[in-house]
């Protein structure tokens, strides 16, 4: 198991850092073509927008995966290991759960009512570019029960870390 998240991290970071990559070689060249030869491409700007949004997401899952999002510790520190310690991490656990799965229900909603408009750059259904939000939703939810086993193991004791 640990090898297929290892796995999934490594193409979430180069799916990122391309389509960062891309970002900027599209803006970059958007600049030079409209200060250097008076012409913009429509579509530029459009395709960086949507390299951004999909680049937030994938960077949502693949900072979930590594446990580094934002989070105030401070009172999970203070009572970790203590009763309510436990039961204020499970609260936490459930709260996320509640909030991807409506990432996921939601999110596909608007993915399918959105492919019949196009974008006006690109010309490309918009339900593509909301896609992201129920991809990126379950492999957060992925990453949500890989760290569920792990808090529970460590509440039985297992030490052994095999996920």
């Amino acid at each position: 198991m640990n090898k297929l998240f290892k796995g999934l991290r490594t193409i979430l970071y180069w799916v990122s850092v391309i389509s960062m990559a891309l970002m900027l070689l599209i803006i970059s060249s958007q600049v030079l073509t409209r200060y250097v030869f008076g012409y913009s491409a429509e579509w530029a700007e459009e395709a960086s927008r949507f390299l951004f949004v999909w680049t937030v997401f994938i960077g949502s899952a693949l900072i979930m995966g590594e446990n580094g999002h934002l989070a105030v510790e401070l009172i999970i520190g203070k009572l970790k290991g203590k009763p309510l310690g436990i039961a204020l991490e499970i609260f936490i656990k459930l709260c996320s759960y509640i909030f991807i799965l409506i990432l996921i229900t939601q999110g596909y909603k608007m993915t399918t009512t959105m492919m019949f408009q196009k974008s006006p750059g690109l010309d490309i259904p918009m339900g593509w570019v909301y896609a992201i939000i129920p991809v990126s939703a379950a492999l957060m939810l992925l990453y949500l029960i890989r760290d569920t086993a792990r808090f529970f193991r460590s509440l039985m004791g297992e030490t052994s870390d095999k996920t």
